[in-house]
């Protein structure tokens, strides 16, 4: 992870309210590569945060100075007032919506991180194609790749047990994770460029980086 100083994950988690709110934060931006990835690449602008749940992701970039502003959009009402209340008087708004059908703000960047696979296919092609005409320079989206082999078996059954013991409460019952040509497709057709990095060695995961760029 890009250093940062001082250290971001708690500074980011010292806005939220309560003990498990700030452990939670503070843990999944120490141990998520998403975090060094977007601190270490070119600026982001004014961002928009699809899936955003408590926003710790939007604020993280927007603290270390690499964004412009923050909107977040996400289905669970208590998440986004965690946010909202955590963004204080910084430059983010957090608002409850169905991300699926609610009206996209205009963006430089677009976050859609670890939230298509858990969308219906139909509504995860809906959203692809209402942000292939979106406008925005760059799409940053983090995906299941259902082609990966033992990662994909260990990740479907990650993901059932997670649901199963309610470890994440806003997640859905719907694992459907779809082919990365599937989801790269209607960006291209928008004239976006689109590369993917597979997953990290030694990951047990079969999360990979989309990113779609306008040349």
């Amino acid at each position: 992870m890009t250093p940062t100083a001082p250290d971001l994950p708690t500074q980011v988690a010292a806005r939220y309210r309560g003990r498990f709110a700030q452990g939670f934060v503070r843990s999944k931006l120490r141990t998520d590569p998403m975090l060094g990835t977007l601190l270490a690449g070119p600026p982001l602008g004014a961002v928009l945060d699809l899936g955003c749940g408590r926003g710790q992701l939007a604020l993280a970039v927007l603290l270390a100075g690499v964004a412009d502003s923050v909107t977040g959009l996400d289905a669970d009402a208590r998440k986004i007032a965690a946010g909202q209340d955590a963004a204080g008087d910084l430059a983010a708004s957090f608002r409850t919506a169905d991300i699926a059908e609610a009206a996209l703000p205009p963006a430089d960047t677009v976050l859609l991180i670890d939230v298509l696979y858990q969308m219906p296919p139909g509504r995860q092609e809906a959203l692809l194609g209402r942000l292939a005409q979106h406008g925005a320079r760059r799409v940053v989206i983090r995906a299941f790749d259902p082609d990966r082999g033992w990662r994909s078996t260990v990740g479907r059954t990650m993901e059932t047990a997670r649901r199963l013991v309610g470890a994440d409460l806003g997640r859905r019952g719907v694992i459907a994770p779809r082919p990365l040509d599937d989801l790269a497709a209607p960006l291209r057709a928008a004239g976006y460029a689109v590369s993917i990095t597979p997953p990290s060695a030694g990951t047990l995961l079969p999360n990979v980086l989309l990113l779609a760029q306008r040349p």
